[in-house]
């Protein structure tokens, strides 16, 4: 297959059937044009982020911006939603798979976040099928025949949402000027290119879901993005709409901030709750007087998640915007009836407490939790789409964000949990799914993340210690890995799936829970060690 590449652009050849649909010269023109007008302030940005970590290293604690006052204490909401996105209760995640779309498009949830980015392996072939599988579902040409079954989308299915790789990533495969793109400026680029024309005369439109960010300015950039990419392709200026990710600790000092630079494309905020422990751990990590207990410990009803939580909730309404809730990592349960509803019921709790909150809506990673989640937001909201109109008075800050407990209790078998986890998750990643059911949860990068981190953070720590009062060492760790190793290739193996890439996965999440300088993301060098 010949390729005819717009000027300064690079793909891999050959091309995997139907790719071709996708990497149109037209469509890597817009990506190179977008890549040219973004990418510095990109580079910049992630300097920003480096500059930052540093000084919070060398002691420095995040508080709100005084430059941006104004902004908080101003009188303004973001511009009104689509009717599509005026009611989200439930919304069911997972990657762009085409037996997982069509699954999440007929679940019975309001909307289905596709996702290129945490419960996705980024390898080339995932990231472009992907967008070959949206295609074809937003079409409502999507169908397979899997297992003697035949999959077809139902007449009424969920609205769709897309979310692209954080500004952190990059995509190898696609070069501008000899420079890689951006990988979320590709996801978006080609989703958006093919596709935002048709959602609207569907009555629907450009959705997205956008992760990672740290500060107000990232979230301009994806502004500016979108401004150009409407302009570009000649529809309405604020047919985009976006949910941002709260998945930083960071950027909890920015909600209303982040909600103010996307207002006329926003569609409010979602508490990510797994990328934001994460992130807790990671940017505190050489503060000797923060040290996290096991991750089972670490709920939504602590305090610093507690009034992470509220502070979205009261940040969104304020401002006119809806606030989704994140997600409860519990999936159903096979064969065990009281595991099954031990697991049912957590979500349950999880869903009441956020709907109770004033969330408009909350997540959930498997069809069979819908009509649940549903269940709890139809107690709460009765007849509504939603609570806007639900506004909390209470106040939030610095002293209850960074009041980081609990501390313990860290355990050998919390150790253990980590270890199994992380090497279970980066095995089936290296493979090729980045979405794991790993011990009745549903795992995705932002759980490993959390698995290594702790690892790292409690062999550094004065304060990880195990409860027996044992200090965890890299000794310890190592001593470890290969029995949790043991026990991930016998359950895969049960599965009846290959083990080939645990041994690897094993010594990686070796290196990186170790290693002297704490790696800032799992990803990236894994992504450069895939294909």
């Amino acid at each position: 297959m010949s390729l005819n590449l717009p000027q300064g652009v690079q793909i891999p050849a050959p091309l995997h059937p139907r790719f071709d649909e996708i990497l149109t010269p037209e469509a890597l023109a817009f990506v190179a044009k977008l890549h040219r007008a973004f990418e510095p302030r990109r580079r910049e940005l992630l300097q920003a982020r480096v500059a930052r970590q540093a000084r919070i290293d060398a002691g420095e604690m995040p508080d709100f911006l005084p430059e941006t006052r104004h902004i908080r204490e101003g009188e303004w909401k973001i511009a009104k939603l689509p009717r599509a996105l005026e009611c989200r209760r439930v919304e069911i995640t997972g990657p762009a798979e085409r037996k997982m779309i069509i699954n999440a498009f007929n679940s019975g949830a309001d909307s289905y976040m596709t996702d290129f980015e945490d419960s996705n392996s980024p390898n080339w072939f995932n990231q472009i099928n992907g967008q070959v599988n949206l295609y074809d579902a937003i079409r409502r040409n999507i169908s397979l025949e899997s297992g003697g079954k035949t999959y077809k989308l139902n007449d009424t299915i969920a609205t769709l949402q897309i979310r692209p790789r954080g500004w952190h990533l990059d995509e190898k495969h696609v070069t501008v000027d000899g420079q890689r793109v951006s990988g979320g400026i590709l996801d978006f680029a080609l989703a958006f290119f093919h596709n935002a024309k048709e959602q609207l005369a569907r009555g629907a439109g450009p959705y997205y879901y956008l992760p990672k960010m740290e500060s107000h300015l990232e979230a301009r950039l994806w502004n500016d993005v979108f401004v150009m990419a409407q302009n570009e392709i000649g529809i309405p200026r604020g047919s985009i709409k976006a949910t941002v990710l709260i998945e930083t600790i960071l950027a909890t000092f920015e909600l209303e901030e982040i909600l103010y630079e996307l207002r006329e494309h926003s569609a409010g905020l979602n508490a990510g709750r797994w990328d934001y422990i994460f992130s807790c751990i990671k940017k505190f990590k050489r503060n000797k007087d923060f040290c996290l207990a096991n991750r089972g410990a670490i709920t939504m009803e602590v305090p610093f998640m507690r009034s992470y939580a509220l502070a979205l909730v009261k940040a969104c309404h304020k401002r006119g915007a809806p606030a989704i809730g994140g997600m409860a990592a519990l999936i159903p349960i096979k064969n065990d009836a009281a595991a099954n509803e031990k697991a049912l019921a957590g979500v349950r709790h999880d869903k009441t407490r956020d709907a109770n909150d004033g969330y408009d809506g909350g997540w959930v990673a498997h069809p069979g939790l819908v009509p649940i989640a549903m269940e709890e937001f139809v107690k709460v909201l009765g007849d509504r789409p939603n609570q806007w109109d639900k506004q909390r008075t209470d106040s939030y800050g610095p002293k209850d964000w960074l009041n980081f407990q609990p501390e313990q209790p860290i355990t050998e078998t919390g150790l253990r949990n980590n270890i199994n986890v992380g090497i279970h998750y980066l095995g089936s990643w290296l493979a090729g799914n980045g979405c794991v059911p790993i011990h009745n949860l549903m795992e995705d990068a932002a759980t490993a993340e959390i698995s290594r981190s702790q690892v790292w953070q409690w062999v550094v720590s004065p304060k990880g210690k195990l409860d027996d009062g044992r200090k965890v060492t890299a000794e310890m760790v190592r001593a470890l890995i290969p029995e949790e190793l043991a026990k991930v290739k016998t359950t895969v193996a049960a599965a009846h799936e290959p083990t080939a890439t645990y041994d690897r996965a094993a010594k990686i999440f070796e290196e990186m829970s170790l290693a002297d300088d704490y790696p800032e993301f799992l990803t990236l060098p894994l992504y450069e060690a895939m294909e």
